[in-house]
């Protein structure tokens, strides 16, 4: 990056529409997309039934579900855990009538030696985890406005939740295209997203209300405009390398961490890349936005008090 005199030959600010359209086109095309495609919803949200297959050896998922459809069943996902592969998870979308679970359990018992574990969740219970899940993000979403709004003003608070915002409708997108499963761990990946995401947005706020300290008169958006570029400048190389370093560990876990830790892994790479530019190109630049508008309004109230009345005719 190229310095002169503490100004940045970078300049974000100019490109700032750009940054808006294509948010504001991926959120249409979102929109769309989760409309017509919707979201694969996993058995933790759907009533169904989950069957752990045991095996003494590593099974393959190809192998369990070639196994359950020799008595006539088809699972709906089938995902390997343990240490070595050695249990076949398979998820029953809508689930399994009492005779059909001794049935599988029966065969299984023959095939491998053991009885395979059954789970069954109600459509009560998976309306019940639907609806904390969501309460559990907008929960998330609120502290954080009122966090950062003690800790900075306001018209940060409503910056940074347009970008958590944008954050968790990036993940929504590429999970309804992709038809993953959309399941408890995937929640977990979006929580940890968002406090991922605020921290990084927390940061660069604060190096924006430090340089405004630096400035002895803010009066228009250029004012702003400069004190947001070098504050984007100044906090890059260090959102670039956090990012890259998690994105590493995440990446690892995705191809190493097995079939059970997938989903999460994945929703946590695609959720940092999203949160990193929404702290830099979204919720600074909102902040921008909002900020001249505020410095505009305040103009213009001083300018109608000290207007005096006009006499009459």
């Amino acid at each position: 990056m190229n310095f002169d005199h503490g100004e940045t030959k970078i300049d974000f600010i100019k490109h700032r529409k750009k940054f808006f359209m294509f948010s504001g086109i991926f959120i249409f095309i979102g929109v769309i997309l989760l409309s017509t495609l919707g979201l694969n919803l996993g058995i933790d949200f759907e009533s169904g039934t989950t069957i752990d297959v045991l095996s003494d050896d590593p099974v393959t998922a190809n192998e369990v579900i070639e196994e359950f459809e020799n008595i006539g069943y088809s699972p709906d996902n089938v995902v390997l855990v343990g240490d070595n592969n050695e249990i076949g998870r398979a998820s029953f979308i809508g689930g399994l009538a009492q005779e059909q679970t001794l049935e599988v359990q029966s065969h299984f018992d023959e095939v491998y030696g053991h009885t395979p574990g059954v789970s069954t969740v109600t459509p009560i219970v998976g309306e019940e985890l639907a609806k904390n899940a969501v309460i559990s993000v907008l929960i998330a979403a609120a502290g954080i406005i009122l966090y950062v709004t003690i800790r900075f003003e306001f018209l940060y608070g409503i910056s940074a939740i347009v970008a958590l915002c944008h954050d968790a409708l990036f993940i929504l997108v590429v999970f309804s295209v992709g038809q993953m499963e959309v399941n408890i761990p995937f929640i977990a990946a979006v929580l940890t997203i968002v406090g991922y995401s605020i921290n990084d947005t927390v940061v660069t706020f604060d190096r924006i209300r430090e340089n405004m300290s630096y400035e002895k008169k803010v009066k228009d958006f250029d004012d702003l405009a400069r004190v947001v570029n070098k504050s984007l400048v100044q906090t890059l190389a260090r959102s670039i390398n956090t990012v890259l370093t998690v994105v590493f560990a995440a990446g690892a876990l995705f191809i190493l961490g097995g079939e059970g830790l997938r989903t999460f892994s994945f929703a946590l790479v695609i959720g940092l890349v999203a949160g990193t530019y929404s702290s830099l190109f979204i919720a600074a630049q909102m902040w921008l936005v909002l900020k001249t508008r505020h410095l505009k309004k305040l103009r213009n109230r001083k300018v109608e008090t000290e207007q005096p009345d006009q006499p009459e005719a």
